[in-house]
């Protein structure tokens, strides 16, 4: 009997993504034994947080790293950081009113609800946003207008949630940092490049450590190793409601050794693959299926599907319909209201795709 049957679960094709609410990532065989390692052993807790972080860094090209529990952990523990700046009376006590310097200069159209809204991530590390520029727009200019004796990091929220268009680069953003002695914090949680944003001049940069790398539940900090240092004190402050299990630090580890050798799927597998995928859809009555690269730039391609006008229900039915079935089948609905579903393959079988095509024809009819 599987998980599935044991605790009357649906089965799932996650044809949405990297997405916490489907667990995110499949983690491979040789994370999967660094995990079991972790779980039949016992360790120093502290030197395996400290020796982790610097073996991730070293394969990095970092100064300092530490496993987190998440992306989300990373951005409350990093704001935490740099308000606290290794101070021992700020970790135990993360609100007082002695500390003022606690605002968070964020451009208004990256305060964006991922899951949970951002500004709930920063004020949980005892931050205050404030919002530089405009929904539709923020320049270098914008940042560092805002910016008051009371300013505690600049940060950077590199995502396809956010607003991609008239947007301050992350190098635009560093040399405000930079300008201001102030540091530079990326949220870069779904990305797959693990070396740019920090020669972009990012001081801190937060990754989800089970979606494009693969790994368990779990986040990576890396950086510069001063604030690194203050980020792992807060293990023994807000840290410590958010601290990750030896079994996963050492899965996420593995998994970054992986990347590193191996990398990601290419965009030209990901094509090749679309192929016979779009060709099928294509042959379905009422939708016009094609090949689309990700909106935020990433080399990730997936099948966009357009529900004409002649079908019997709307995108929006349809997604609904997918979900419904004996197996969910989770898809990219972001554009549903414009008659758009998405299709990411990245963690989708042969055998998933055309149980996706059967099951589109069932519901279009």
């Amino acid at each position: 009997m599987n998980s599935y049957e044991k605790y009357n679960l649906k089965e799932v094709i996650n044809a949405s993504g990297k997405m916490t609410i489907l667990g995110v990532s499949k983690v491979s065989d040789e994370v999967l034994a660094a995990q079991q390692f972790g779980g039949q052993h016992f360790f120093e807790m502290a030197d395996l947080t400290i020796q982790t972080g610097k073996h991730i860094a070293n394969l990095l090209g970092a100064e300092d790293g530490i496993v987190v529990s998440s992306a989300s952990a990373g951005i409350a523990q990093s704001v935490a950081g740099v308000i606290g700046e290794g101070n021992s009376y700020h970790v135990y006590h993360p609100f007082t009113n002695q500390i003022t310097k606690r605002e968070i200069i964020l451009p208004k159209g990256h305060n964006v609800d991922y899951g949970t809204p951002v500004e709930v991530m920063v004020e949980l590390g005892g931050g205050q946003v404030v919002e530089a520029g405009y929904a539709n727009m923020c320049s270098a200019e914008h940042l560092e207008m805002m910016i008051t004796p009371n300013t505690a990091a600049i940060l950077y929220i590199k995502s396809h949630h956010t607003v991609q268009k008239s947007m301050v680069t992350v190098d635009e953003a560093a040399a405000v940092a930079k300008r201001h002695k102030l540091p530079l914090i990326v949220d870069a949680a779904a990305e797959e490049d693990l070396v740019k944003y920090r020669e972009a001049g990012a001081d801190l940069v937060i990754y989800s450590g089970a979606k494009a790398l693969g790994g368990p539940s779990s986040g990576l900090v890396i950086g510069k190793a001063s604030y690194i240092e203050w980020v792992r004190l807060q293990g023994k402050g807000i840290g410590r409601a958010m601290k990750i299990g030896k079994e996963n630090i050492l899965g996420l580890t593995t998994a970054i050794e992986e990347y590193v050798r191996d990398g990601s799927e290419s965009g030209t597998s990901m094509k090749a693959r679309l192929e016979p995928f779009i060709k099928a859809l294509n042959q379905l009555p009422h939708l016009q299926a094609s090949v689309e690269q990700d909106g935020a730039g990433r080399e990730i391609y997936r099948a966009k599907v357009q529900i004409k006008d002649s079908a019997p229900l709307s995108a929006i039915e349809v997604i609904k319909k997918l979900k419904e079935g004996q197996i969910a089948i989770y898809t990219r609905e972001y554009r549903g209201n414009n008659g758009i579903i998405e299709f990411d393959i990245r963690a989708v079988n042969e055998k998933e795709m055309q149980q996706i095509v059967t099951r589109l024809a069932e519901i279009l009819k």
